[in-house]
């Protein structure tokens, strides 16, 4: 199953036989300071930046949330998203999960077919935020909260997975455009919170087959050394079956292009040998850059 994206010019498909698709994070202001301070006076130097420098170093879509409680943010998405498009050419994923916002930013999306980040399996949710994703013939993620909270168990984050498909489908989205999340929480709090959400994955693609998206470093929240926890759990989800993550680029992309080599996805190294030249040059710009 097959879950294409689009810019003006360009097409990402993201699917199980196909190479895992990197999600750029960076545009979000949460723990970015200076971002957070960018948006407030609507100086997109600094998005500018953000935005060139993920997709140099392997994004294939950025996600654009602009939350922060010192802006009107439907007011600065769109700002934010004429910014991103004016320097790179990818397809975006709208995150947010109020309406006004995703229509505002939504509307700013010159051509192509973008993904929405998110809905979840609350009732109120799948009410506003679904005929937003069938009207715009968006694709969309998919979070396994029910209206009780985050299921503990796989089989309830599987049962929250089958009420949004159902009712996505039953509107008319067709089903590979529904990207799940199977959510994961820190080990860190929970030792097993790891081995829930990689057998909610292997439940999910048994029972629906469709195309998983995680927030890889959530898994890492509050431990030292977050990138070598955040590294191994990306190879564990990627085996088991999530095709794209919500991710860092520049930290993560070397860990995500040598799985796809470990699992088959790269034929000759072709990929990991040119993403190995490509970004060592980047590291030699940057450093000459800060000397």
């Amino acid at each position: 199953m097959h879950t294409i994206l689009k810019s003006n010019t360009k097409e990402v498909t993201i699917g199980i036989d196909k190479p895992f698709v990197i999600i750029g994070e960076k545009i979000n202001p949460t723990g970015i300071k200076k971002l957070g301070q960018a948006l407030v006076e609507r100086n997109m130097d600094f998005v500018k930046h953000l935005a060139k420098r993920q997709v140099d170093w392997g994004a294939d879509v950025l996600d654009v949330n602009v939350g922060h409680p010192q802006i009107e943010e439907a007011e600065v998405i769109p700002l934010v998203v004429e910014a991103v498009q004016s320097v790179v050419d990818v397809p975006l994923c709208i995150d947010s999960n109020e309406p006004k916002i995703l229509e505002a930013g939504l509307n700013a999306i010159k051509g192509g077919k973008p993904l929405i980040n998110s809905v979840n399996g609350e009732e109120k949710q799948l009410a506003s935020v679904l005929p937003i994703v069938k009207e715009r013939g968006a694709a969309v993620i998919g979070l396994t909260i029910a209206d009780e909270g985050i299921p503990p168990t796989p089989e309830g984050r599987l049962a929250a997975a089958d009420k949004i498909i159902k009712r996505a489908t039953k509107m008319g989205i067709p089903i590979e455009d529904i990207i799940i999340d199977p959510l994961v929480m820190t080990v860190g709090h929970n030792s097993v919170a790891g081995t829930i959400t990689l057998k909610t994955i292997e439940l999910i693609r048994k029972e629906f087959g469709v195309n998983m998206s995680l927030g890889a470093s959530n898994v890492s929240f509050g431990l030292p050394d977050r990138h070598s926890v955040n590294a191994a759990f990306l190879a564990l989800m990627m085996q088991a079956g999530a095709t794209c993550s919500i991710t860092d680029p520049i930290k993560l992309g070397s860990a995500i292009k040598a799985t796809d080599l470990l699992l088959g996805k790269d034929m000759n190294s072709i990929r990991y040998l040119k993403y190995f030249r490509a970004t060592e040059k980047l590291r030699e710009v940057e450093s000459l850059a800060k000397a």
